[in-house]
C-alpha cells in the first residue's frame, strides 16, 4: 500500500475495502490516518460482531477440525468439488441472474487459473479465525479512528449482511452508514451506479 500511494505521488487516499480486503485495509488506516481521505467499507469483516457469519464454503476451509477433512476431500475430487462448490457458493452473492451468469464463469476462471490460487486460498482460510481474533484486540482503536469512514452494505448478503454494517456504524465514531435493501454480497455488482456515487460523494472534507 505504501509502495502504490508513493509511486502515485497521492497525499491522501479513498480506500475501497471489500470481503478479505477489510483487515489489512483497516489496519494499514489505523496505522496511516494521515494519509486516508476515507475509508470506505463494502460488505467486509474485521472483528468478532455477533450477526458475522461465514460462507458454507468458507466454514469449511476455516474450522479447523473440519477443514482437515474437507481439504483432502476436495483434493480426491478435485475439478469436480470445487467448481460445484465455487458456482453455488459465488452464486449467491449476486443479486441479479443475469450478473450472475455473466460473472461467475470469469471469477472461477480467475481462481482455477494458477497453481498457487488454491493453496492461496486455504492459506486465506486457514488465518481467518486467527485475523478476526486479531481484529477483535483492536477494536478500541477503531473507535479512535478519526477520519471519514462510509459503510455502503447489501442489505441481502446473509453473511457479511446488515447487522456487520451496523455494527461497523457503531465502532467507527465518523462513519455514515448506507445500506442498499435489495443487493447482496457483491454490492458493487449489485447496484454498480449508487455505489459509485456514494464512493465519489465521499465526506473527504472532514477532518
Amino acid at each position: 500500500m505504501d509502495a502504490v500511494i508513493k509511486q502515485l505521488k497521492l497525499g491522501q487516499a479513498v480506500l475501497v475495502a471489500h470481503d478479505a480486503s477489510g483487515p489489512p485495509a483497516i489496519n494499514w488506516a489505523l496505522q496511516h490516518p494521515n494519509q486516508v481521505s476515507t475509508l470506505v467499507l463494502l460488505n467486509t469483516y474485521y472483528c468478532a460482531m455477533p450477526t458475522l457469519r461465514p460462507p458454507e464454503a468458507i466454514f469449511l476451509f476455516s474450522t479447523p477440525v473440519i477443514r482437515n477433512i474437507s481439504r483432502p476431500v476436495s483434493a480426491m475430487f478435485n475439478h469436480f468439488i470445487f467448481r460445484r462448490m465455487y458456482w453455488w457458493q459465488v452464486g449467491r452473492f449476486f443479486r441479479d441472474a443475469e450478473v450472475r451468469n455473466q460473472f461467475v464463469p470469469l471469477l472461477y476462471e480467475q481462481f482455477d487459473a494458477t497453481a498457487s490460487t488454491r493453496p492461496a486460498f486455504f492459506s486465506l482460510n486457514e488465518d481467518l479465525l486467527g485475523t478476526v481474533g486479531a481484529g477483535t484486540k483492536k477494536m478500541s482503536k477503531l473507535k479512535q479512528f478519526g477520519r471519514p469512514v462510509r459503510i455502503i452494505f447489501g442489505a441481502k448478503d446473509p453473511y457479511l449482511n446488515k447487522g456487520v454494517a451496523q455494527r461497523f456504524h457503531e465502532l467507527f465514531p465518523t462513519a455514515d452508514l448506507f445500506l442498499l435493501p435489495t443487493a447482496r454480497h457483491f454490492v458493487q455488482m449489485d447496484e454498480p451506479q449508487e455505489v459509485a456515487r456514494l464512493i465519489l460523494s465521499t465526506p473527504a472534507e472532514r477532518n
